[in-house]
């Protein structure tokens, strides 16, 4: 039996690649670098990265088309190539990170994404590169409340990847899978794909160095949560709850997610977010809405320091919707208690890192 390339060609143009009609001959996917060997055939086949979810399927699907058209007892060997270098391994992913802090909350509802927003504001204001991630998938709120909900970020090549370029905003680098998504729509999505979409905001972006890498990550504990410890070394985690007792109940949870033992992140502290309503006109009365002072209580009794008590006022809000966190208001109450708040994190981080090992990424069993 004679083997000629012709015939193995004829055969990989029964290969068609899914969704574009195309076989993988005319798609340009077979290398040029056929070898025949008597019975012995060997050949690449392209991809435009080492994710492509057919790259298998076609592999075994290309074997079979020979063997059905060319001869059942040939010798095949097939090798995959990438157009795009893979992406780096877990615990590489952000080598020009110092730290990544995790703001969490263990209900919605009580400021997280507004503390994070204004957090890394400050940190920033303070002089350091500063990285926003919003890993509330269901829920992504940053855009908006950095008035950047049209922009469209685009990807460069780095070293043979194709990275995703973070928005910036008054000196952050942000982004959202709210860029990616219509923004009156429910994003629909099983636990999977949420994570493997966070898995490429963190992975596939261009991050660069940055002192501070703040996570937005959703309420509650959830896939997002595991995701993201099994991905990043977390060097901290900072937990916003009301004063009010539901809220207080919940915020034990995701004290003790972060503190479980598999997972073991250490809790940078606590903020009492809508501490107490003050009225513009009448700026030195404080009326406890939600109650006095329980996340101050919940700290002592956990603890953990308390980072911040943020009073609720109504710019908080306008601003918020303005995309001008009131971190920026230098003259405000509420823009000082945040710059305070912002300038305890650093404190505590150095503390933390002073004094406690680096974070380890929590190991995926399989």
């Amino acid at each position: 039996m004679e083997i000629y390339p012709k015939l193995i060609m004829d055969a990989l143009a029964t290969v068609r690649y899914p969704g574009t009609g195309k076989n993988i001959v005319e798609a340009g996917m077979v290398e040029d670098d056929l070898r025949i060997s008597g019975l012995h055939v060997s050949f690449s086949l392209i991809f435009d990265k080492p994710t492509n979810p057919f790259l298998k399927s076609l592999v075994k699907a290309s074997e079979a088309a020979i063997h059905a058209y060319v001869g059942k007892e040939v010798e095949v060997e097939i090798h995959t190539k990438t157009l795009q270098a893979p992406r780096p391994e877990v615990g590489q992913l952000l080598p020009g990170v110092k730290n990544i802090i995790a703001v969490s909350s263990g209900k919605g509802g009580v400021g997280k994404s507004t503390v994070a927003a204004n957090l890394a504001v400050g940190l920033s204001k303070l002089g350091y590169k500063v990285g926003l991630l919003d890993a509330d998938v269901f829920g992504p709120s940053m855009p908006k409340m950095f008035h950047v909900e049209d922009a469209h970020p685009y990807a460069e090549s780095v070293d043979g990847r194709d990275l995703i370029v973070p928005v910036e905003s008054y000196g952050i680098k942000m982004l959202s899978i709210g860029f990616f998504v219509d923004p009156d729509q429910a994003t629909l999505w099983r636990g999977a794909m949420a994570c493997n979409a966070l898995k490429q905001l963190i992975g596939d972006a261009n991050w660069g160095d940055l002192d501070y890498f703040i996570l937005d990550t959703p309420p509650g504990t959830s896939d997002i949560h595991l995701t993201l410890v099994q991905t990043l070394p977390i060097t901290g985690a900072v937990i916003v709850s009301t004063p009010q007792k539901v809220a207080l109940a919940d915020a034990r949870k995701g004290i003790n997610m972060y503190q479980n033992e598999k997972v073991n992140v250490p809790i940078l502290g606590l903020v009492e977010n809508m501490a107490w309503f003050t009225p513009a006109e009448l700026p030195q009365n404080k009326y406890y809405l939600f109650g006095k002072e329980g996340v101050k209580r919940l700290a002592e009794e956990m603890h953990v320091p308390l980072l911040g008590q943020i009073p609720i006022v109504q710019s908080i809000c306008e601003n918020g919707d303005n995309g001008t966190p009131e971190v920026l208001n230098d003259g405000s109450q509420t823009g000082q208690a945040f710059m305070a708040f912002a300038r305890r994190v650093v404190e505590e981080t150095g503390r933390r890192n002073a004094e406690q090992a680096p974070t380890k990424i929590v190991e995926v069993k399989k």
